[in-house]
């Protein structure tokens, strides 16, 4: 493989947001609430982690070191999720985004040739969120911007990415070309998965899922056909039970709101490689297509892969469909940082 290989699903820590934030009732409720969300002895397993990943997630050389040890030439960095305090209210949120998409592209500007970035944008506040892209992508040079997969109504309940106020959202997306990362973070079944780490392992995959099915069954992806969609975590549940929802829209008028079975729609998206076994990364191909998959680690996190490369090796791919999961999807979508040259990629792959 010559082409330079790219992980889309990595993490950077920005302490300037979280001081922003950190004074306002806001973050002390959602702190409480995550905590309910994780139970007692995952958030102390999870404070252990940030103090040991600390370096990995802010210090560019320790990064730089990680990706050349798993033969990463380069790296799509996104804040870590817990930094999207998506219950600020509209000044502080368009102040959050801009420290975000400000911080994401100093983090990336220590490395050019190596990091590419993608910014924030408060979906709870729908035309703060055009702005944010806007500044993200034209103001940062951001390749554009990582989402949950629902917000904070401010008017109360849960705005969804089906929601209509969000329709101008989508569309400058499209206009714009922006990549958009969608990374969930809390899963709203709450404390029924306080134990055992659910609130990750399993609530994840669900948020995919359900955020994903708004999408398709909303007509989101009818109306913005050119939408660049990356789900992380390989899409989570949906890709797996496709099957079920396509029956849904065949046998239901009220699941029909979308043009085509949804399954159709997977080819429509792109998934990371993180599926944790050969099999489901196997499965993830042929139900969405090699060319619809983008190398993925979750950098530097406990619940990701230190060695993406191998993942994706074991699976027992074609050598195009591996070329093209680790590096020629990614350079389609014009993810890769600017003019990477040959001296500029990590040791272990000029060898």
């Amino acid at each position: 493989m010559t082409a330079p290989t790219l992980d889309v699903h990595a993490h950077v820590w920005l302490d300037e947001v979280e001081e922003l934030a950190r004074a306002h009732r806001g973050y002390r409720e959602a702190a409480e609430l995550e905590k309910r969300r994780l139970g007692a002895r995952s958030t102390a397993v999870n404070a252990e982690q940030s103090a040991h990943l600390r370096g990995l997630l802010t210090d560019v050389t320790a990064r730089l070191t990680a990706m050349d040890a798993a033969g990463i030439d380069a790296q799509v960095v996104s804040v870590v999720p817990t930094q999207y305090h998506g219950w600020a209210d509209r000044k502080l949120a368009a102040k959050i985004a801009e420290a975000t998409n400000a911080g994401v592209a100093a983090h990336c500007a220590l490395a050019p040739h190596r990091l590419a970035g993608l910014g924030v944008v408060p979906l709870q506040h729908p035309d703060l969120a055009v702005t944010a892209l806007h500044n993200a992508m034209l103001g940062h040079g951001l390749k554009g911007v990582e989402i949950s997969s629902h917000a904070v109504d401010p008017a109360g309940g849960t705005l969804e990415l089906s929601d209509a106020r969000l329709d101008t959202f989508w569309e400058n997306a499209c206009d714009l070309g922006a990549a958009v990362l969608l990374h969930p973070w809390g899963c709203t079944l709450d404390e029924r998965l306080d134990r055992w780490y659910l609130a990750n392992s399993v609530g994840q995959p669900v948020e995919h899922a359900v955020a994903l099915s708004h999408l398709i069954f909303g007509g989101v992806l009818d109306r913005y056909p050119g939408l660049r969609l990356i789900a992380a975590h390989g899409g989570g549940y949906l890709s797996a039970f496709a099957a079920r929802a396509d029956h849904a829209w065949h046998n239901r008028r009220d699941a029909r709101e979308c043009l085509e079975p949804p399954s159709a729609y997977l080819r429509r998206m792109w998934f990371d490689s993180l599926v944790h076994s050969p099999v489901a990364l196997r499965r993830l191909v042929d139900t969405a297509g090699a060319d619809r998959i983008l190398l993925g680690s979750d950098f530097p996190f406990d619940m990701g892969t230190a060695d993406p490369l191998a993942a994706l090796r074991a699976a027992d791919l074609t050598a195009a469909d591996v070329t093209a999961i680790a590096s020629g999807n990614a350079a389609g979508l014009h993810l890769m940082p600017v003019d990477m040259p040959v001296d500029q990629m990590c040791p272990l792959r000029k060898e």
